[in-house]
């Protein structure tokens, strides 16, 4: 599976309902994708039997659909959060005339062929993910999250982006209350070293802050926020 992922990790990748690409990754830890729908579009209502997956959108009010049965949508907003166990069923829509919805898509582990769909608009309930002809080289004008550095800053569609590890020791922990925050690394544990928190997790940062207050980092914990 490690050879099959290398293909999308430099590729922007064409959907019927606008497009995405890989923005960061962390081995077979956790992948995110940048995820843009264009208006009036929408994703299938699809699972991941495999993997978890969560969401943090950036810009726009979808419409979210959770499980097969529509009752189950709501309008979300900016900075809102959610993570969704294998298996579940979901759909992003953009109920917008003029703008794009983007958001944030983590994926843990990192397996974009790990798809089934249940209804799709675009014709494609029995087909996997996209092949390579729907694959374009990424230019250098697209923003990557780098996996190297302990601490880097980004601006994203007008949001504040931090990427900080954090030691035992659990210093300079200043992030905004309102911010958002999703684990690339690492893992919170109690005294039994149980794990609490562990990459592919979102969450809000207030949350996050009592967590860590109660709980210890086992070596070190790489944070993605966002406000």
């Amino acid at each position: 599976m490690k050879d099959i992922n290398k293909i999308f990790n430099n590729c922007l990748v064409n959907k019927p309902w606008g497009e995405e690409y890989t923005i960061f990754y962390n081995k077979d830890k956790v992948a995110i994708t940048l995820v843009k729908i264009k208006p009036k579009q929408g994703t299938s209502l699809h699972c991941h039997p495999q993997k978890k997956t969560g969401f943090i959108i950036l810009k726009g009010s979808p419409s979210i659909q959770i499980g097969i049965h529509k009752k189950n949508t709501w309008k979300s907003k900016p900075l809102s959060i959610m993570v969704l166990r294998p298996g579940l069923f979901h759909s992003i829509k953009n109920l917008s005339d003029r703008n794009d919805v983007l958001a944030l898509e983590f994926e843990s582990p990192y397996l974009k062929n790990d798809l089934i769909r249940f209804e799709d608009d675009y014709g494609r309930q029995k087909k996997g993910y996209e092949t390579k002809k729907f694959m374009f080289k990424l230019n250098k004008n697209y923003i990557r999250f780098s996996n190297i550095l302990k601490s880097a800053n980004y601006s994203l569609y007008k949001k504040k982006i931090t990427i900080q590890t954090f030691d035992k020791r659990k210093k300079n922990f200043k992030f905004n209350d309102k911010s958002v925050c999703g684990i690339l690394d690492g893992k919170l544990v109690d005294n039994k070293n149980k794990i609490v928190l562990t990459h592919g997790e979102i969450i809000k940062t207030k949350t996050l802050k009592i967590l860590m207050k109660k709980y210890k980092i086992s070596k070190s914990l790489k944070v993605l926020n966002v406000i």
